[in-house]
């Protein structure tokens, strides 16, 4: 099982920085020294993280980058593509493109236009992503979507293909996951949740499709620290937009969570490494750790060094 770190960790201390796309670089060899599988982006409205992907990949040669997730509106898949073959070439073959449709409310508000039926718009963006990826060319009319190449164009050197991953939650979403794209990311989704609801609905769609055994990358949170309190605070404070929204407050519900921090791993080392366990046991093929500078400044590196170490042993023979 790999493990990475979604970064920034922190969006106050990076937007203080003089230089914050270099920053994000540094934190990138940060990882990599510390045995982390891959660094994944975060997009938000200051920098472009495919492009500071890109920029990671060729400064830090020993680690995986992906994006946690690109939304897909208000991007074409035929720009997404571009960039995103782009990376995969910079990167020789370490970009992971993870994707997802955003909230409706929050699409309408920001971009002024309310999106398109979301699932069936998903799943025509993902086959023409997946044309697009596969082939450099796609011809794709839809009552959601229109996507017409001229001529195929391929990008040589974008080996191997760029994998595809989707934010998912519900099962609709899953099962576009699974039929359409290379795996999911799921969100809020504790051990009880991945075991008996995501992996098998997952499993049971791609089986259905004819498809391979998708990779589960899980969003999860944890940092070692002493001040479990005030990290438990701070988690509460982040995570707190996340409680009502309807696709996130079903995946707290079936775990059996009142609050999104309750999926937190917040104390020593152990319980860390019990975490990553239980997922791992629940049949993750990947974690995507937030939320590790919640505690004090020095905790933060004492948790990319034990989730290094973890990485580690999981990569032994």
């Amino acid at each position: 099982m790999r493990i990475g770190i979604a970064l920034p960790t922190n969006h106050t201390r990076l937007s203080a920085t003089a230089d914050p796309v270099q920053t994000l670089i540094s934190e990138v060899a940060e990882l990599a020294a510390a045995g982390l599988d891959a660094a994944w982006f975060i997009q938000r409205f200051d920098h472009d993280a495919l492009t500071v992907a890109a920029l990671a990949a060729r400064e830090v040669p020993d680690i995986a980058v992906g994006t946690a997730v690109v939304p897909i509106y208000p991007r074409h898949p035929i720009t997404l593509a571009m960039q995103a073959r782009t990376v995969q070439a910079t990167s020789h073959g370490r970009l992971t493109l993870g994707l997802g449709m955003s909230i409706a409310s929050f699409v309408e508000q920001t971009y002024g236009t309310a999106p398109h039926p979301r699932i069936r718009h998903l799943r025509d963006y993902l086959k023409a992503l997946r044309a697009l990826l596969d082939d450099g060319a796609v011809e794709l009319e839809s009552d959601t979507l229109i996507a017409r190449t001229p001529q195929s164009e391929p990008l040589h050197g974008v080996r191997p293909r760029v994998p595809v991953l989707v934010a998912a939650a519900g099962e609709l979403t899953l099962r576009a996951g699974a039929e359409l794209a290379d795996g999911l990311i799921p969100i809020l989704s504790g051990p009880r949740t991945l075991a008996d609801y995501t992996v098998p609905t997952l499993t049971r769609y791609a089986e259905a499709a004819g498809r391979p055994t998708p990779r589960i990358a899980v969003i999860v949170s944890g940092v070692v620290t002493a001040d479990v309190a005030g990290a438990r605070a701070q988690a509460e404070q982040n995570m707190q937009p996340y409680a009502t929204i309807p696709a996130y407050r079903a995946a707290l519900d079936r775990e059996g969570v009142h609050h999104p921090a309750d999926l937190v791993a917040i104390g020593d080392e152990q319980l860390l490494a019990d975490q990553v366990a239980a997922y791992r046991e629940a049949g993750a093929t990947e974690l995507i750790y937030t939320q590790t500078a919640i505690g004090a400044p020095d905790d933060e590196q004492r948790t990319w060094k034990l989730l290094g170490e973890l990485a580690a042993s999981f990569r032994s023979p």
